[in-house]
């Protein structure tokens, strides 16, 4: 499912060097930091900081694995970036721009698929409405097979009973 874009004021590259700048002690918004904002945000995916690394060496792009788990860490800080523990690793997903939305995982594939739910929406402000709780957001990962590989498992199934 595409999720519907956001209509935002600034480019993420703009709210980062704005974020940047705005700190207790300003930081620079260095080459390094604006080559990642830009790769980061020229697509949609979840990653991990290893493989952010590796596709940017791939295009050329240089970032020490310091500086860009700081800039990872900076940009979750700054709104633009939702950062997800999945288990023993940690992805990370656009979050400026981006609508409220939920997730499923494959625990075979590894395939986040995103979805939106009114449904539950409206069922977790009920239960926040219920506890007099104010909640400031949530992220739901629902961990299962995805189609594909529920696919694969029933065709191996098959030939195991010949």
């Amino acid at each position: 499912m595409q999720l519907p874009a956001v209509a935002v004021s600034q480019s993420p590259e703009d709210k980062f060097r704005e974020y940047l700048a705005s700190r207790p002690r300003p930081q620079r918004f260095t080459k390094q930091k604006r080559d990642m904002v830009r790769f980061i945000f020229d697509r949609h995916d979840h990653f991990d900081a290893d493989q952010l690394l590796d596709e940017m060496k791939a295009k050329n792009l240089r970032i020490s694995r310091a500086t860009a788990y700081r800039t990872l860490a900076a940009l979750v800080a700054a709104g633009l970036l939702r950062k997800l523990d999945i288990g023993p690793r940690t992805c990370y997903e656009h979050d400026y721009g981006y609508p409220q939305h939920e997730h499923l995982r494959c625990t075979v594939c590894g395939r986040m698929i995103e979805f939106q739910s009114p449904e539950l929406d409206n069922a977790i402000r009920e239960v926040c409405r219920q506890q007099l709780f104010t909640a400031s957001g949530h992220t739901l990962i629902i961990q299962g097979v995805c189609s594909d590989c529920n696919r694969a498992r029933s065709s191996k199934r098959r030939l195991d009973l010949i």
